[in-house]
């Protein structure tokens, strides 16, 4: 029971800090919705919902809202491998560059592998996914003359509606929760960000094949280069825990990106992903996103 207990008393500490941190903003001011921060600081939309990359969060805040405005999003990535396909669709806000939280609903689809598999032709698992994320320290475009990174905590509760399914892979449980910490320097001199995630996880397959045993760290990175005002280009790696080595090998995730922002009401990020084995063998994907807000 207190191995339950332990990740909901860290999340309620992160809704903790949320809060006073909501009661000590700045008041809102007329252009509270105008969006005040540099263009793509924001990030995009990350798998689970996150602002930061496509793979792994960021600690900036998504949006474009500074210390007293409010920003938001809505975004819909298609994910398309050899053998399935992943559609991800939800929103996020960020109050006052500080505090943000995300809703996103995936559908991993098996295509005709589910009919191999004895599930039936484009069987579907859906997985809800609800985030929060506090800034705790930093300040990614302001401190420009120190090396210490923006820092933030972040939590990811996730449900999958196949419980039985898991239960008969033995996979454990169909919902559970990922901590993170993530670090994110920006070098405007250089056009460069640097990310660094620690992740605590018990999911496979980032929860889509259940959440099993103790929890593990697993580590995720990304570098991004902006090649002028509204180009970006990256690369991001996630490791992942292979805890279903016997039924379903997992290998760790890594991709190349390149994202637009024509302006801060929009964005559109393609990447080529490597995903490692899922399920029955080695997955290649195409990645693409649309991101919209303020």
């Amino acid at each position: 029971m207190s191995k339950f207990f332990k990740p909901l008393a860290l999340v309620a500490a992160l809704f903790s800090c949320a809060a006073q941190a909501q009661l000590s903003a700045p008041p809102v001011t007329s252009d509270a919705l105008t969006g005040g921060k540099l263009l793509a600081t924001g990030g995009v939309s990350q798998l689970e919902g996150a602002g930061g990359g496509g793979l792994t969060p960021w600690a900036l805040i998504t949006g474009y809202g500074t210390n007293n405005q409010i920003g938001g999003n809505a975004h819909f990535t298609h994910i398309k491998t050899k053998d399935y396909h992943l559609n991800s669709y939800g929103a996020a806000m960020g109050l006052y560059d500080r505090v943000e939280f995300s809703v996103t609903r995936q559908l991993f689809n098996t295509e005709d592998v589910g009919t191999v598999l004895g599930l039936g032709k484009g069987f579907t698992i859906r997985q809800d996914v609800i985030g929060l994320k506090v800034k705790v320290a930093g300040d990614a475009v302001l401190d420009q003359d120190t090396w210490l990174p923006q820092i933030a905590l972040g939590a990811q509760y996730k449900h999958n509606n196949r419980g039985a399914l898991l239960t008969a892979l033995g996979a454990g449980t169909n919902d559970g929760v990922d901590l993170y910490l993530s670090a994110t320097k920006l070098i405007l001199s250089q056009s460069l960000l640097l990310n660094g995630t620690l992740r605590f996880t018990k999911a496979n397959q980032t929860g889509v094949l259940g959440f099993k045993g103790a929890y593990k760290p697993m580590l995720e990175g990304s570098v991004a280069v902006l090649l002028s005002k509204n180009w970006a280009l990256g690369a991001e790696y996630r490791m992942k825990p292979n805890k279903l080595a016997a039924v379903a090998k997992e290998g760790d995730w890594s991709d190349v990106f390149i994202a637009w922002f024509p302006n801060k009401h929009i964005s559109i990020t393609a990447a080529y992903v490597r995903l490692g084995n899922v399920v029955t063998r080695k997955q290649d994907a195409a990645y693409i996103s649309t991101q919209v807000g303020f």
